[in-house]
């Protein structure tokens, strides 16, 4: 059995309200077991026997689409992948101040970006990686945190999420 975690786009923003005991439910619907939520309902983590990553994808979108009455992008990553992830997030060396952001895509095959390191316009926030499904970016404060997915969903022409690498760290600590 795998533990698995779901990163759900636009959860609790924008007037898109997702309260944990809707999303239990609504996994447990889908055939999941141990479902539980970190610190915002948008990041589920479960377990499963299901192997096929877009499979489960698919069954939370739909569970979730009954629930809630919205469509809601969901990202599916194991705990192995968040490990990768955040032993890939060593390798950066933050100032004072600022914050690694990881923005997942929706699979492996995407646009290809320009040339990094990027600078998001408009801000000092800049993309500097990509590794497998993940993008890498560092923000200042200031309300940087979401630019990057705004400006990786515009650039790429898909939908992403985005998640800070201390959320991620706390999940792999926590759960695996």
């Amino acid at each position: 059995m795998a533990r698995v975690v779901a990163f759900l786009r636009g959860i609790n923003v924008g007037g898109y309200i997702a309260k944990k005991e809707q999303l239990q439910p609504a996994f447990s619907a889908a055939g999941f077991r141990n479902v539980a939520t970190h610190k915002q309902s948008g990041n589920v983590i479960f377990e499963t026997d299901e192997t096929d990553l877009e499979a489960r994808r698919a069954k939370i979108e739909k569970e979730l689409r009954k629930v809630l009455g919205y469509d809601v992008a969901v990202f599916v990553r194991t705990c192995a992948d968040l490990r990768r992830i955040v032993g890939r997030g060593t390798h950066f060396q933050l100032e004072k101040g600022t914050s690694l952001m990881v923005t997942m895509l929706p699979g492996s095959t995407h646009e290809p970006l320009p040339s990094l390191p990027l600078t998001i316009p408009k801000s000092t926030a800049r993309v500097v990686s990509v590794y497998g499904s993940e993008v890498f970016s560092l923000t200042h404060g200031g309300g940087e945190g979401g630019l990057p997915n705004q400006f990786l969903e515009a650039k790429l022409s898909a939908k992403t999420t985005t998640r800070n690498m201390n959320v991620l760290d706390e999940i792999v600590q926590k759960y695996g």
